[in-house]
């Protein structure tokens, strides 16, 4: 059927019995009711009412309508209630997404969460594509750099993260260290493989150092971090990442131009969800200690 207006107003009339009733029920002009019953019964090839004077009684082929309009009507009402339940409950899919550099920071909250909340499914997707809020793709995000600008969506501050430049042990003991930020030549370095990066630590690299001393490149922050603890050059580390690291010995400590604001990101739509607001709750709560890290 290619009209469920028309099902809906004749369920209404048999129903109410009348189409004034039925008019009422939806909230629309007799008339309208009138038209909806005329074009199904057309539609049909049947007679769905007998016409008289107290109003409309049901044929047999309207008492077949009434049944199957009342079976759907129930089902539409079972449904609204579990969606809106749903809604109240922390529950069913929740994804978030970040780059992968965060995953030792986010990934232990994200499993408390989770225990805390069993009935839910947590998916952790972690690359440097933007993945689109506003489609569906994720439900939070975290995300580095100036406050993202997508339309519909929901940001807010999250930490602060700090850098600072790094070296393994095995790195200094094969090439020494830097007495300053002005004795980089000869040094080699870890850094990204783009030409316009995007991150201040990323920048301050390509404008500071010469290309040829960059000799370790990679797209993902966290094989560059993999690469620095490696002893493949001199690269940018996080202050928690390099804290957790005793081996590390630092070339420069962090400063204000290599920092970065980290944001959650959620679009406008689901930010009020229960789940969403539950897990916005709990990361924020952990960043309290993450501030400057």
């Amino acid at each position: 059927m290619d009209n469920w207006d028309e099902i809906r107003t004749a369920y209404h009339v048999a129903r109410a019995g009348t189409v004034s009733g039925a008019a009422e029920a939806l909230g629309v002009h007799h008339a309208t009711v009138i038209r909806h019953v005329d074009a199904l019964e057309a539609r049909l090839g049947v007679k769905l009412f007998q016409r008289h004077a107290r109003g409309y009684t049901p044929t047999e082929a309207g008492q077949d309508l009434l049944r199957v309009a009342q079976t759907t009507d129930d089902q539409f009402a079972q449904l609204a209630s579990r969606i809106r339940g749903r809604g109240n409950d922390v529950s069913g899919e929740l994804v978030v997404t970040s780059l992968a550099m965060f995953a030792p920071l986010l990934a232990p909250v994200l499993a408390d969460f989770q225990r805390a909340n069993p009935h839910v499914i947590l998916r952790y997707l972690t690359g440097t594509r933007l993945f689109r809020l506003e489609y569906g793709e994720a439900h939070v995000a975290v995300r580095a750099g100036p406050p993202p600008q997508e339309p519909d969506n929901v940001v807010q501050p999250f930490f602060y993260q700090s850098a600072g430049l790094y070296a393994a042990r095995s790195y200094v003991e094969a090439q020494g260290l830097p007495d300053s930020l002005d004795a980089l030549d000869g040094h080699s370095f870890v850094g990204p493989d783009s030409d316009e990066p995007r991150a201040p630590t990323e920048r301050w690299l390509r404008r500071t150092v010469p290309a040829g001393q960059i000799v370790f490149r990679s797209p993902d922050p966290r094989a560059q971090e993999d690469a620095v603890l490696a002893g493949a050059g001199i690269g940018f580390l996080a202050s928690w990442t390099a804290a957790a690291h005793p081996d590390l010995i630092e070339v420069a400590p962090p400063r204000e131009e290599w920092g970065a604001p980290i944001w959650l990101v959620t679009h406008v739509d689901l930010h009020r969800s229960s789940k969403v607001q539950a897990l916005l709750k709990t990361l924020k709560q952990a960043a309290q200690d993450w501030d400057g890290a």
